[in-house]
């Protein structure tokens, strides 16, 4: 069973939540980070990517980068820029994009939920990955970036959830690309004694995105406890931020590829391969899939639609994913794409950036691109049962929770 507990929040002064509040640490590249620090001295990106501070020639693994994000962290709570909720709360993040809305819980999951597999992955991890976020959190004594959950509904934290909302918002703003976000604070003892018992009631969590960064939350939790041997189990250092959302209320967007080259085929040679497994249709107009099973492919300058014919599909939870069926039947065996995650000639496209980029990139450096139906979160779950991991690149999920608003400190 999950236990998911409130917690002693640090959070962002009111009137300054909206500059504060941040994308994750790992959408920016180190150019574009300083950018954005630049021009907004509070967001919160100068905490989670400290060598924005430093001349560019400074190593940004360097332990001087994480003591200074764990210097400016201390600071900004000591000047006032960041406030200590003194009392142990559940928080109601909402987040509305493009008229669609999804409201979930920031909360503290449990280390040995994630290890005990109660909170269930679907992605493998890069150890040099991990170790950025090892030495970030293990630095600033705090996790900065929650993990993005996800559950099957629960009519007990709907309606929980649903009552908080009828009061006045602690932050309620829009971000520069449009995303209204609202917080809510839950800290009536009735109401968080019944959050915690609905969570102790769901037998599985799963890691919607932020697998990094829950491995390296639970590594530095392992490490305190190496340190700490008389630990109760109930020392904050057990525990890590997240926010969980509903099943009922997540979108996954497509993850889109393209192909640097056809490996030694013509297009005429390529789209005749391509009929073995799938059937054809040049189209008039971009091609964004409209079920299972159907593909966009652009090449030549012109969108087709591919359909996998019944002899290719799946009914295994991995191999039955439009990305997987592309893998085994087109990607590796035409193209020579083994491994999708360190072959260069492969690159991908979330689908928030939509199919003219796909065009773009078949124009600067690629000649071949495929827009995919979107994985659902029914198949992510799917996967995680039955303890088998995601092709790379399957989930693309927006909108993106913000760093900076939650804080929990261990």
């Amino acid at each position: 069973m999950a236990v998911i507990r409130p917690f002693e929040c640090v959070r962002p002064e009111k009137s300054i939540a909206r500059r504060v509040a941040a994308l994750p640490y790992d959408v920016y590249d180190s150019k574009e980070a300083r950018e954005v620090v630049a021009k907004e001295p509070l967001s919160f990106l100068k905490i989670d990517r400290a060598e924005t501070q430093f001349d560019e020639q400074v190593d940004m693994y360097s332990q001087e980068v994480y003591q200074k994000a764990h210097d400016m962290l201390i600071e900004a709570i000591d000047d006032g820029t960041f406030i200590t909720d003194s009392d142990k709360a559940y928080y109601v993040y909402e987040l509305t994009m493009d008229g669609r809305t999804q409201t979930g819980i920031a909360a503290c999951a449990s280390i040995d939920d994630y290890l005990n597999n109660v909170i269930k992955k679907h992605e493998n991890t890069r150890a040099d990955k991990e170790q950025d976020r090892i030495n970030h959190v293990d630095a600033c004594g705090a996790q900065t970036g929650p993990i993005f959950l996800a559950y099957r509904a629960n009519e007990v934290i709907n309606g929980e959830v649903a009552k908080a909302k009828e009061k006045e918002p602690l932050y309620s703003f829009t971000s520069d690309d449009g995303i209204r976000h609202q917080v809510w604070k839950i800290s009536d003892e009735a109401s968080v004694g019944n959050i915690e018992d609905a969570f102790a009631g769901i037998s599985q969590i799963y890691i919607a995105d932020g697998h990094h960064r829950a491995a390296s939350a639970v590594k530095v939790g392992l490490k305190r406890r190496e340190s700490n041997p008389g630990y109760t189990g109930d020392e904050e250092f057990n525990y890590f931020l997240s926010v969980l959302f509903p099943d009922e209320e997540l979108m996954i967007m497509s993850y889109n590829r393209v192909v640097k080259d056809l490996n030694g085929m013509s297009e005429e040679e390529f789209v005749a391969r391509i009929k073995e497994k799938f059937i054809v249709n040049e189209s008039s107009t971009q091609v964004s899939p409209a079920k299972k099973g159907e593909f966009g492919m652009y090449l030549g300058k012109k969108w087709y639609t591919l359909t996998a014919r019944e002899e290719i599909l799946s009914n295994d939870p991995v191999d039955g994913l439009d990305v997987a069926v592309l893998q085994n039947n087109v990607l590796e065996p035409l193209l020579g794409i083994h491994d999708p995650k360190t072959d260069k000639r492969i690159d991908f496209v979330g689908g928030i950036r939509g199919l003219g980029e796909l065009e773009r990139r078949c124009d600067e450096d690629c000649v071949l691109a495929f827009s995919m139906y979107a994985t659902s979160i029914s198949e992510l779950f799917a996967v995680a049962d039955a303890g088998l991991l995601m092709p790379p690149k399957s989930t693309w999920f927006e909108p993106k929770l913000r760093s900076g608003l939650f804080i929990h400190r261990f």
